[in-house]
């Protein structure tokens, strides 16, 4: 990616854009588009079937990343205007509707400091941020996605627009094996000591956040996923800052959050700024 300000830095932007995604994937295809000023990252969870039945499960909000990585999901949108709420997702279901998308997708926006959105992709598959639609809605989406491919209709599911509501607010951080010394590298090695956040409307999503478990260099760095749901936004806040105080993981290094790391051991500031902008 390249940021032009001005006209005459586009031939060297563009020749080191080209030379760069050349070598990295072989094909060195560029495209133009609008750079936005700070925005916030909006995308709408949508489900369809091969009836063309659609419906959506609402917003998350994904602005809080670390090279254009999700580190923390808020759902719903904290802040968020309902008129630019339903545009954006009636925007997001007419184009998915247009295309005859069928089960699970995202449809991603980036949100202006005007209530201006604007179309960035479609996530043609079951995101990592899934479990906090999951949480404020009540439905499983990964059972859903299943009975849609077994060809099930959306009413089969009993999931209809009528029946899909809020109920409060939800929040994901993710906890990675990354070395905040070595500018985030992932680490590896094994898990001597994990001791969770835990407690009511506390969620844990993990395969290998266990005592005496051995973290691979050839996967993701990601280790274990932590949501907190709760009846409003600020709420869900507190379980979550607290659940994250409670992490005690060593062995290998750890990253909770954007601004928040200890090595081999996991804690979050109050300045972070999700957390208290939002609240």
């Amino acid at each position: 990616m390249r940021k032009v300000d001005d006209p005459k830095d586009v031939d060297n932007a563009f020749h080191r854009a080209f030379s760069e995604a050349q070598a990295a994937f072989g094909d060195g295809s560029l495209f133009v588009e609008k750079f936005i000023e700070r925005p916030r990252h909006i995308e709408v969870q949508i489900m369809g079937d091969k009836y063309g039945n659609m419906i959506h499960l609402y917003e998350r909000d994904c602005s809080v990343q670390r090279r254009h990585q999700k580190v923390v999901e808020v759902a719903p949108a904290p802040h968020l205007d309902s008129k630019v709420r339903q545009r954006m997702i009636d925007d997001a279901l007419k184009l998915c509707k247009a295309v005859g998308y069928e089960n699970v997708g995202t449809v991603e926006f980036l949100l202006d400091n005007k209530g201006n959105h604007y179309f960035m992709e479609v996530n043609a598959r079951l995101q990592v941020e899934h479990t906090v639609s999951e949480e404020i809605t009540g439905v499983d989406l990964v059972q859903a996605q299943i009975r849609i491919a077994e060809g099930k209709s959306l009413q089969d599911l009993k999931l209809t627009q009528e029946n899909i509501h809020v109920h409060g607010s939800a929040i994901q951080c993710r906890v990675t094996t990354e070395d905040p010394a070595l500018g985030f590298q992932p680490d590896s090695g094994r898990i001597e000591v994990f001791r969770s956040g835990e407690g009511m409307g506390i969620r844990l999503d993990s395969a290998s956040a266990f005592a005496g478990s051995i973290i691979s260099p050839h996967y993701d760095s990601l280790m274990v996923k932590v949501i907190a749901h709760a009846r409003n936004h600020p709420n869900a806040v507190s379980k979550m800052k607290r659940a994250l105080k409670e992490f005690r993981i060593r062995g290998v290094k750890v990253c909770l959050c954007k601004k928040s790391f200890i090595s081999n051991k996991a804690t979050i500031l109050d300045k972070y700024s999700i957390f208290n902008e939002c609240s």
